[in-house]
């Protein structure tokens, strides 16, 4: 239990750090613009349009590597905080909770509510609710798969001491 405990830890100080950041010191566009000059998959992209945050975000309106960064980044969210909601869950379940599921994801959307709360007080950064339902989103899709999976590929039972 102490493992889940300081994965969660080292994931929110992580967190915490990463919130903390400028946009100009996260940015990734120098890097897109030097690794993919070609512009590879821009037809394909082209035709994708996202709406967030009342604007409609799209290679045309953003530009090919400024969208790359926004999917990437919006990819993140969902990743990250559904792999934090994992965590919680298995935790959750070491201290045999009956809602464990629940308690996992309401924790996860606490936790991206306040993240996106002290992101808004971050210069150059804001703080969006668009953000917290993706990430919440995430949250149910990583812990419904891990659930999934162990259904279809249950593990072996510990061996039993008695004789």
């Amino acid at each position: 239990m102490k493992k889940y405990i300081a994965a969660i830890l080292v994931v929110l100080f992580g967190l915490f750090c990463l919130s903390s950041m400028s946009y100009e010191q996260q940015t990734i566009v120098p890097a897109l613009q030097e690794n993919l000059e070609n512009k590879p998959f821009y037809d394909l992209l082209s035709k994708i349009e996202v709406p967030y945050w009342g604007q409609t975000i799209s290679v045309e309106t953003r530009g090919y590597y400024y969208f790359i960064e926004f999917l990437f980044r919006k990819g993140l969210h969902f990743v990250g905080y559904g792999l934090i909601a994992l965590l919680f869950y298995i935790l959750y379940r070491k201290f045999k909770f009956n809602v464990s599921m629940i308690y996992a994801v309401l924790t996860t959307f606490v936790v991206a509510s306040l993240d996106e709360l002290r992101q808004s007080f971050v210069p150059g950064r804001t703080g969006v609710f668009q953000d917290v339902l993706l990430d919440t989103a995430g949250a149910i899709t990583f812990i419904f798969l891990y659930k999934l999976l162990k259904a279809i590929f249950p593990g072996r039972k510990k061996p039993s001491l008695k004789s």
